[in-house]
């Protein structure tokens, strides 16, 4: 049986304690280790309390968390900066301690209020740890998702365990990838075990001509732990909102006008109705990584998804990938980012990525490089702000199908962005605003600086355009 989050662990006053916003930021009592068993503390807990009362309660029988500080090296170049940072991200093995989950072997957080490892950020955060020779931590991250594969039957959203109820974009396969052969090939039955997770339950849909394609879910239908009061405001106990707003959690993008009919209402979210580009195309990725492995089977379920990419996905009036209304039955008009992904994995054809790329330099180039969407919602995972992780996806996917121009363009001005924010604040952040060329801003919570996949992406663009 999976571990309790804190919500369920503390029913009442877990609520009180949102409820009251004893804390600015949700998340810090979700990550508060209790110093005594749950049962004790609820024995003494006596509502109602006033709000310092509740607070000394808090205070009195949980420790809390500490943000993850980065120091400033504003006097070295930011090569250099970056590489001072990664004992600073870098925990040893950890054991299980109130809603944190144990891992067996040192691991790396993104910085900030992310004191966990999360699922997506670290192929992105490995990427500058491996540029940057961390050969033996890439090794101890694979093995630390390995071991939570095995675990739960995925890699949750974070390590802990109020994210159990979801994973995020499956990139497991791409950061075994990392891997020298030998140590890559052990890895098979565990990508096996990861796409058991996403064809077997309620993440595959099938759709009326017997075509299987996938969506982002959430196995609860509860206000998230670390957003609870904000959740609960929005959904007023409307279960299925409550579901969206997780599935978007699990996307990543949390949150963005793509999962939302009304563009700027984040209460007309409806993700678990979208079969999205990214996540169709990382599973085609995965499909293709156990073929490698010797299994003529996923061959052919790799081609099948390809043609569905291209059935459902592809956008001949725009000339783009769109994500795709499974209980409408039509693409929606939400152009993103993730219309780069089928460049990344190879499931687009030449004319196909030309066509992405001219709506590419079009729609989403801007001066401080590659937008997140075309629409301003005030959500973070929109313009005007771009994240590292999209700039890399374009950057490789671009320059696989010859688009080089485009590529380098959007690599030197993300470079030129995060140079500039460094020198003038000593930081590196988890996005920018590329409109202004400034850190970014919306969002539920203050933008975090450390920060994990910034710098891994940095680290390795710069490998490629060290003169930006």
């Amino acid at each position: 049986m999976a571990p309790q989050s804190p919500a369920e662990l503390f029913g009442a006053l877990f609520a009180d304690v949102q409820r009251a916003r004893i804390f600015a930021d949700g998340k810090t009592f979700a990550d508060a280790r209790p110093r005594r068993t749950p049962e004790a503390i609820l024995a003494d807990y006596a509502p109602p309390l006033s709000s310092d009362d509740l607070r000394a309660f808090v205070l009195a029988n949980f420790e809390l968390p500490a943000d993850v500080e980065t120091p400033a090296f504003t006097k070295v170049p930011l090569r250099e900066h970056i590489a001072r940072l990664w004992p600073h991200l870098v925990r040893p093995p950890v054991e299980a301690s109130g809603s944190l989950l144990s891992l067996k072997h040192p691991s790396i957080v993104p910085g900030g209020r992310f004191r966990e490892v999360y699922y997506w950020d670290s192929y992105f955060t490995l990427l500058g740890a491996a540029a940057d020779g961390h050969d033996a931590l890439v090794r101890d991250m694979v093995d630390n998702f390995a071991d939570l594969i095995e675990r739960y039957g995925h890699v949750p959203n974070g390590t802990r365990t109020y994210y159990l109820g979801r994973s995020q974009p499956p990139v497991f396969y791409l950061m075994a990838g990392l891997l020298h052969a030998g140590d890559r090939a052990r890895t098979l039955p565990v990508l096996l075990r990861e796409y058991a997770f996403w064809m077997e339950g309620h993440r595959a849909v099938t759709l009326p001509d017997g075509t299987v394609l996938n969506r982002y879910w959430d196995d609860r239908d509860t206000p998230r732990d670390e957003s609870w009061l904000e959740d609960v405001e929005l959904a007023r106990g409307n279960r299925a909102l409550y579901r969206d707003l997780r599935a978007a959690a699990e996307s990543g993008w949390d949150f963005s006008a793509r999962w939302m009919a009304d563009r700027t209402a984040l209460g007309s979210i409806e993700t678990t109705n979208i079969l999205p580009v990214d996540l169709n195309c990382l599973l085609f990725g995965l499909e293709q990584a156990i073929a490698h492995g010797g299994s003529g089977l996923f061959e052919e379920k790799a081609m099948r998804r390809r043609e569905a990419i291209d059935r459902y996905l592809w956008d001949d009036a725009s000339g783009t990938y769109l994500d795709f209304h499974w209980r409408r039955g039509q693409r929606l008009d939400r152009p993103s980012a993730a219309m780069l992904f089928p460049l990344f994995v190879g499931a687009a054809s030449l004319e196909q990525a030309r066509g992405v790329a001219a709506f590419v330099e079009r729609h989403l180039l801007a001066p401080g490089g590659l937008r997140t969407t075309t629409v301003r919602s005030g959500q973070q995972w929109d313009a005007p702000n771009g994240w590292a992780p999209l700039q890399w996806i374009a950057v490789r996917g671009l320059k696989r199908y010859g688009e080089h121009a485009l590529a380098d363009a959007i690599a030197t001005r993300w470079l030129a962005t995060v140079s500039r924010t460094y020198r003038e604040t000593g930081k590196l952040v988890e996005k920018y605003d590329v409109e202004e060329a400034r850190a970014g801003g919306g969002g539920e919570y203050p933008v975090q600086d450390g920060f994990g996949w910034t710098n891994g992406v940095t680290r390795a663009l710069l490998a490629e355009y060290p003169h930006v």
